[in-house]
C-alpha cells in the first residue's frame, strides 16, 4: 500500500514520518538525558526516588561489573525480575557494556526459563531472589555462568532497604528457600566494580540490543530480534503520536507516567521505560500491579500524567473503590494496548477520568507499536487507530495478496520498528516476513475509508459455525456491556451439528446473575450463530502476567 490515506487522520503536530537516524542506539539516547536531565527524578519505588545521575552512574557501574567477566562484545544477558529500582539499571548497564539484553518473564517455570536461558545463550542472568529457587532447578543445563542475585531493597538506602527485604523475606514469605552457591549479590557486584571504568563501546543501530520472547501459546517461544535502531524508532514514533496530549503539560512540571505493567514486557519497556528515559520523565514502578489497594495507594501520592495499561487493569482500577483516592486531573494520556479494549471499560475510564483511552496496536515483534488512536480522541471508536508515523500497513488474503478494498485480512506491517527476524530460527522468521518487507501478524483486520483499522481476530481464535466466522472479540465486546458483568472470554468448543460452537465464560460482577439472563442478552444482542452454546460462570479468568486473556486455556477446560 503505497498511498498513506491516514496521515489525513493524523493531528496537527504529529508528522508523517520520523527522523530515524536522530540516535545511532539506545545508549546514545539514554546517555543524552543522563546529561540532560542529572538532578531530576528518574524512578519513584517504594517511595524512594533515584535520579537521572544516580541511575547513570549505578549502571555505569555495573556495566564496568559485567564487563569484568570476560564476555565479549554482543553476548546475552538475561534479567529476570519484576518492576524493581534494578531493572532499569541493570538494562542500562547492560546495554552500555555492549550486550544483548534477554527478557524474562519472572513468573516462569523452570522448564520455560530453561528453554529461554539456552534458547538465547545467555551467559549471565540478573535476577530477583524470589525466583532463585526456580533458577537453582535448571541453571546447571544452561549457558549461564553468572549469577547477579537481587533483593527487592536493594536500592532503597540501608535502613528502609533491609527493613524492605526482611519483610519480604520473614513476614510475606516471599523468597522460597534457594541454594545458588556461587550467585553474587547485587550490591556486592558494585562494590566490587567501584573502582573500575566503564570501557566504551561503540554500539550500531544494526547491533541487537533486545531478545524479546513471544508469549509462545501458538508453539515454542521464540525471541524476536529487536536491534539499536528498531527499539529507537519505536520510542520516537510513540513520542510523536503522544505530543498532542503531552504539550498541555506545563513546561515546569515533569512528566510522571505510571509503570504497572511488567518492564519485560516490550508495551512497558518501550511505552513506559524508554519513552519515559527521552522525555526526562519520572517512571512511578509498580511491582504488583493486581494489588489494586497497593496501586491506587501509590499513585494518590503522585501527580500522574501517562498510563499505559491493558484492559483488565484498567477494568480492575476503576471498579475499585479506592479509585478516587488518586486525583486522576493530570493524566494526558491512557494508552490501552497488549489485548483488545472492550466499550464498556473505555466509557467507564472516560466518565471516571475524563481521559479517553487511546487505544494502540503492536507486537513484540514491532517492538512494540504499529498503530495508535490519536491522542486527542474522546471517544471509544473499537478501532486500534491509524498506522504511526514511518509506517505502512496493508491486508493481506490467504494467498498472500491484498485483500480488496473493505475487505478483512492479515494485517501486515512494514516500519522501521519491525524485528530483524526470529533468533537463530530463519524458517520461522521466513514463514512471517514478505518478499517485499511487510511482517505478517497472525491477526485479522480491516480497513475504513479513513485509514483507520479494527482487528476482528487473530486467524487462530476465529471460530466457525456452520460456515459463519464468529469473532471473539466481538462476542466479547457485546457480553462485557451488560450489567453484571465484569469479565468475559469466548472460545470455540467442537460440535457436531455445526463443526464449531461458542462457549462463553463470564465473571459476575453482581451474584444474582443468572445464565438464563445472559443467554437473553445474546439473543437480543447477537445473530444466532454468535449466541453461546455453552455458557459457564467463574470467579476469574485465566491470564498472562500481562493481562492477557489465555483463551486456550478455556478451551482445554
Amino acid at each position: 500500500m503505497t498511498d498513506r490515506i491516514w496521515l489525513s487522520s493524523y493531528p496537527p503536530g504529529v508528522p508523517s514520518d520520523i527522523d530515524e537516524s536522530r540516535y545511532t542506539s539506545l545508549v546514545e539516547l539514554m546517555e543524552e538525558s543522563f546529561q540532560k536531565y542529572a538532578s531530576l527524578s528518574a524512578y519513584s519505588f517504594l517511595g524512594k526516588e533515584l535520579s537521572y545521575r544516580q541511575v547513570d552512574e549505578v549502571s555505569r557501574t555495573l556495566g564496568a561489573y559485567l564487563q569484568g567477566l570476560g564476555l565479549v562484545r554482543g553476548d546475552r544477558v538475561a534479567v529476570m525480575m519484576p518492576n524493581v529500582m534494578q531493572y532499569p539499571i541493570a538494562v542500562m548497564a547492560i546495554l552500555r557494556a555492549g550486550f544483548t539484553l534477554v527478557n524474562v518473564n519472572p513468573l516462569y517455570t523452570a522448564r520455560e526459563l530453561e528453554h529461554q536461558l539456552k534458547d538465547s545463550g545467555a551467559k549471565v542472568i540478573v535476577i530477583l531472589e524470589n525466583f532463585a529457587a526456580t533458577l537453582e532447578k535448571c541453571v546447571a543445563a544452561t549457558p549461564v555462568k553468572h549469577v547477579v542475585l537481587c533483593a527487592m531493597g536493594d536500592q532503597l538506602g540501608l535502613l528502609k532497604g533491609s527493613l524492605v527485604n526482611y519483610v519480604v523475606r520473614n513476614v510475606k514469605k516471599m523468597v522460597p528457600a534457594y541454594n545458588l552457591p556461587d550467585a553474587v549479590r547485587f550490591n556486592t557486584a558494585l562494590v566490587q566494580a567501584s573502582g573500575r571504568t566503564l570501557k566504551k563501546v561503540a554500539v550500531k543501530a544494526d547491533d541487537v540490543a533486545v531478545l524479546q520472547y513471544t508469549g509462545g501459546t501458538t508453539g515454542v517461544s521464540k525471541g524476536a530480534v529487536l536491534l539499536h535502531r528498531n527499539l529507537v524508532a519505536n520510542v520516537l514514533q510513540a513520542d510523536a503520536c503522544f505530543q498532542p496530549a503531552l504539550v498541555k503539560i506545563p513546561a515546569d512540571e515533569q512528566i510522571n507516567s505510571v509503570c504497572a505493567l511488567p518492564l519485560y514486557h516490550i508495551f512497558a519497556f518501550t511505552v513506559g521505560m524508554m519513552l519515559s528515559l527521552r522525555a526526562g520523565g519520572k517512571l512511578i514502578l509498580i511491582p504488583n500491579p493486581r494489588d489494586f489497594p497497593a496501586v491506587l495507594g501509590e499513585l494518590a501520592k503522585h501527580k500522574v500524567h501517562v498510563l499505559p495499561a491493558v484492559n483488565t487493569l484498567f477494568n480492575g482500577l476503576a471498579n475499585h473503590p479506592d479509585f478516587g483516592k488518586v486525583n486522576w486531573k493530570s493524566l494526558m494520556v491512557s494508552a490501552g494496548g497488549g489485548t483488545a479494549v472492550q466499550s464498556s471499560v473505555a466509557k467507564l475510564w472516560f466518565e471516571k477520568t475524563g481521559c479517553a483511552i487511546c487505544e494502540g496496536y503492536g507486537l513484540s515483534e514491532t517492538s512494540p507499536i504499529a498503530t495508535s488512536n490519536p491522542v486527542n480522541t474522546t471517544e471509544y471508536s473499537g478501532s486500534i487507530g491509524v498506522p504511526v508515523p514511518s509506517t505502512w500497513l496493508k491486508l493481506l488474503d490467504d494467498d498472500g495478496n491484498e485483500s480488496a478494498p473493505g475487505e478483512a485480512g492479515e494485517i501486515a506491517i512494514k516500519g522501521p520498528q519491525v524485528m530483524a527476524g526470529y533468533w537463530q530460527r530463519p524458517d520461522d522468521t521466513a514463514k512471517v516476513m514478505t518478499p517485499d518487507g511487510y511482517f505478517k501478524s497472525g491477526d485479522i483486520g480491516v480497513m475504513d475509508e479513513r485509514g483507520y483499522f479494527k482487528i476482528v481476530d487473530r486467524k487462530k481464535d476465529m471460530i466457525l459455525v456452520s460456515g459463519f466466522n464468529v469473532y471473539p472479540n466481538e462476542v466479547e465486546d457485546v457480553v462485557s456491556q451488560m450489567d453484571g458483568v465484569m469479565e468475559c472470554a469466548c472460545v470455540g468448543i467442537p460440535d457436531d451439528k455445526s463443526g464449531e460452537a461458542v462457549k462463553l465464560v463470564v465473571v459476575k460482577k453482581n451474584a444474582d446473575l443468572t445464565e438464563t439472563q445472559v443467554r437473553a442478552y445474546c439473543r437480543e444482542n447477537m445473530t444466532g450463530y454468535k449466541q453461546p452454546k455453552m455458557v459457564e460462570f467463574r470467579s476469574e479468568l485465566p491470564k498472562t502476567p500481562v493481562g492477557k486473556i489465555l483463551r486456550r486455556e478455556l478451551r482445554n477446560k
